[in-house]
C-alpha cells in the first residue's frame, strides 16, 4: 500500500525562535510555518483543499527529517535544505515562491528586487501578499526579504523572530 495521500500529518517543532508547525504529504513537506500566526486557519484550509487531505497529528519520517534539519540550520551547521517540498498557491504565489528558494543563506532581496527578478516591477504589493501566504517558512526563506529602505517589514513569526533569523545567518539590517 501507498502513502496515505488523505492525510496531511502534522507536528510541532519549538524552534528557538518560537513554535513551528510541520506537515508532510505524499513524500513532501507542505508545511513549516508559524503555530501563532494571525491566518493560521486560512493557511490550514488552503493546504487541506489543495490536496484534498486532511490535517492530522502523526509521525511521519519527513517530519523527523525536517525537524533534524532544521536542529542543523538553528546550531550554525546546515545553510541548505534539500527535503522534497510541496506548495499549495496560484502560478503567480508559485513563482514568487520559487524566487525566494533562490536567495542564499545570508543574503537578503527587496520586495521590489524580487518583483523585478519576476518581470513585473509593478506587483511589489502581489509579491509581498503571497509572500506572506508562504506555508513553508525558513524552507523557502520569507525572512530574506527586507523592506526597499533596507528595514525589516511583515513576517508571519513576528519582526523579533526573522530578525534572529537574520542574525543567525550574520545578517545585520536596520
Amino acid at each position: 500500500m501507498g502513502p496515505d495521500t488523505r492525510r496531511i500529518w502534522l507536528s510541532t517543532y519549538p524552534s528557538p525562535v518560537g513554535t513551528l508547525l510541520l506537515g508532510a504529504h505524499d513524500d513532501h513537506l507542505c508545511l513549516c510555518d508559524w503555530a501563532n500566526r494571525t491566518l493560521r486557519q486560512r493557511v490550514d484550509r488552503r493546504l487541506e483543499r489543495a490536496f484534498s487531505a486532511r490535517l492530522t497529528e502523526g509521525q511521519h519520517p519527513l517530519l523527523a527529517e525536517a525537524r533534524a534539519q532544521l536542529d542543523e540550520y538553528f546550531s550554525g551547521q546546515r545553510r541548505d535544505f534539500d527535503l522534497p517540498l510541496r506548495t499549495a498557491g496560484t502560478a503567480f504565489q508559485s513563482d514568487v515562491w520559487a524566487t525566494l528558494a533562490g536567495i542564499s543563506y545570508g543574503e537578503v532581496r527587496t520586495y521590489r528586487q524580487l518583483a523585478e527578478s519576476l518581470d513585473q516591477p509593478a506587483a511589489v504589493r502581489a509579491v509581498a501578499s503571497a509572500i506572506g501566504a508562504n506555508a513553508l517558512s525558513i524552507f523557502l526563506p520569507c525572512h530574506r526579504v527586507i523592506g526597499s529602505s533596507g528595514k525589516l517589514t511583515g513576517y508571519a513569526g513576528g519582526l523579533d523572530a526573522k530578525r534572529r533569523l537574520l542574525a543567525l545567518e550574520s545578517v545585520s539590517v536596520a
